[in-house]
């Protein structure tokens, strides 16, 4: 990698700092190119990302990021998982880390909030904000359901027994 490839990887690594809500760093001595794709394709289903980073070009990105805490933290094979969804990186890193003992969360940060690993934990059993947005919205139309049900109530009782009346007369 020559100067400029290295410039434009930290400019791109920065954007992508400043772009996205969770940051959790993870190593993954020993996954292979297998895992590490079905890893992606979990996190990708979900809007989420994970990179390979180059531990120096990872620390020359956060400085001036609200990031900057994790700079100790990029050593070793280091990768980061990345989402705008503030759970859903962690979820799935967390989850991923349960079933394959080669990826290990070391650190994250929530904006300028850094974690350590059973911070990233702790998030990862958060509901996501697609599950917290159809929570509200059933909170909203339950009142509304059982409303016209109350209002339904009376006329379906009266046509009940209209019809049990029609019944015997005949």
């Amino acid at each position: 990698m020559n100067k400029s490839q290295k410039t434009e990887a930290v400019a791109q690594l920065n954007q992508t700092f400043e772009e996205n809500e969770i940051v959790v760093v993870c190593q993954y001595k020993g996954l292979t190119v297998a895992e590490i794709s079905d890893f992606r394709s979990k996190l990708r289903a979900e809007g989420a990302n994970f990179k390979v980073t180059k531990n120096r070009l990872a620390r020359l990105a956060l400085k001036g990021t609200r990031y900057e805490g994790l700079d100790e933290h990029f050593t070793g094979p280091t990768g980061i998982a990345i989402s705008k969804d503030p759970v859903a990186a962690a979820k799935i890193a967390q989850n991923y880390s349960k079933g394959n003992d080669k990826l290990v969360i070391i650190a994250g940060a929530l904006g300028e909030k850094m974690l350590d690993a059973s911070g990233v934990e702790q998030l990862s059993k958060l509901p996501s904000l697609d599950e917290l947005r159809s929570k509200l919205v059933g909170l909203l139309q339950a009142p509304a359901s059982k409303m016209v049900g109350v209002l339904q109530a009376p006329a379906g009782q009266i046509a009940r027994v209209v019809g049990a009346y029609g019944a015997k007369g005949e």
